[in-house]
């Protein structure tokens, strides 16, 4: 079951002030919130508005998290866990926003600027609030961000090969890949045959059926089904792809049509 979230958004609005020659400026922020993060990219913007008669330049420089530079900025969250993002000058988000002379945005007179944030897919950092704050050379912008608990699932397909009435055995490999610290369960459905279960699964060629069995460990005397806390495999998320093996076997003597023999099984991750 996928759980959301909503996200409360913190928004500052500061001003500062640019010196243009002679001429007073001021430079204000609104916050870059970027919303809630599941694993996918998400784009956020914060806008500035200038005030200014003359020229003027704004360098932003690489945020409060621990090694974060102009390119990869971190927003922090619990117990320190960081959340990479990027800043760009531009709405393609090709061209970095930073603190030299070559990445900083100028321009003339009164004017509205935006910074466009990014955090880059895959990232599956612990649950929770993740923050930062930018500097300019007279204002800041806070970032934000929440990240959900979520994970993605994948499997290799599991071939028997040749059955000659003998055991048959094979592997699988179904990878999980959760955010740090979630805890999952894996379970396994009992295929599309009529009449199949997740004790006695059935490949089928056309009318005729072959059974197979499916386990959590391979000594093969695990079932792994699709019952919560009866014969789902669980686990806890690290942020990296946890693969688990799963263990086919086909039984001795079954004297079925010769012929090519499939199903499909069902991975289901709950968290």
């Amino acid at each position: 079951m996928r759980r959301r979230h909503a996200l409360a958004v913190l928004i500052i609005l500061s001003c500062g002030a640019l010196t243009a020659a002679a001429q007073t400026c001021t430079l204000s922020f609104t916050g870059m919130s970027f919303g809630t993060y599941n694993g996918a990219v998400l784009n956020g913007t914060a806008t500035g508005t200038v005030r200014c008669a003359g020229s003027w330049d704004i360098p932003l420089d690489a945020g409060t998290g621990v090694g974060a530079t102009e390119t990869t900025r971190y927003m922090t969250g619990p117990n320190g866990a960081e959340l990479a993002y990027q800043v760009f000058q531009d709405a393609a988000r090709t061209i970095n926003w930073g603190n030299t002379t070559t990445t900083e945005v100028s321009g003339t007179g009164n004017a509205t600027v935006t910074a466009y944030g990014q955090i880059a897919a895959g990232q599956y950092v612990v649950p929770g609030t993740y923050t930062d704050t930018l500097h300019t050379a007279t204002t800041s912008i806070t970032v934000t961000a929440t990240v959900l608990k979520d994970c993605g699932v994948s499997a290799t397909n599991l071939v028997f090969g040749n059955y000659t009435g003998a055991v048959n055995n094979t592997t699988s490999t179904v990878t999980v890949t959760c955010t740090n610290t979630t805890t999952y369960t894996v379970g396994l459905s009992a295929g599309l045959a009529t009449g199949a279960t997740v004790t006695t699964r059935k490949m089928q060629n056309g009318a005729y059926l072959l059974s197979y069995a499916l386990y959590s460990n391979a000594g093969r005397t695990t079932n792994w089904g699709n019952t919560a806390a009866t014969n789902w495999v669980s686990g806890t998320g690290t942020g990296v792809a946890q693969p688990l093996t799963v263990y086919g076997q086909i039984a001795a003597a079954q004297y079925v049509t010769p012929g090519s023999y499939t199903d499909t099984i069902t991975a289901t991750v709950t968290y």
